[in-house]
């Protein structure tokens, strides 16, 4: 890879190429459609939370992915 999308700071990883912040950027738009359309259906908090868990645990979880396979290591 020739230029990295994030660098390590401690367990996260920040966005620090423009591929990085749209990577971030679609994970989050995507969690936030998700909720309002769960929202939208939903009678309760706990409704919209258990409807919405697994669609933005994924979402971020391939974030997290590939934020970890086009990082920049910190010594």
């Amino acid at each position: 890879m020739k230029k990295a999308w994030f660098k390590e700071w401690g367990w996260i990883y920040l966005p620090i190429a423009w591929q990085g912040w749209t990577a971030v950027v679609l994970a989050v738009l995507f969690s936030g459609q998700v909720f309002v359309a769960v929202d939208r259906h939903s009678h309760s908090a706990s409704d919209t939370l258990y409807g919405g868990f697994p669609y933005a645990v994924p979402a971020f979880g391939v974030l997290g992915w590939v934020a970890s396979k086009t990082t920049r290591k910190t010594s």
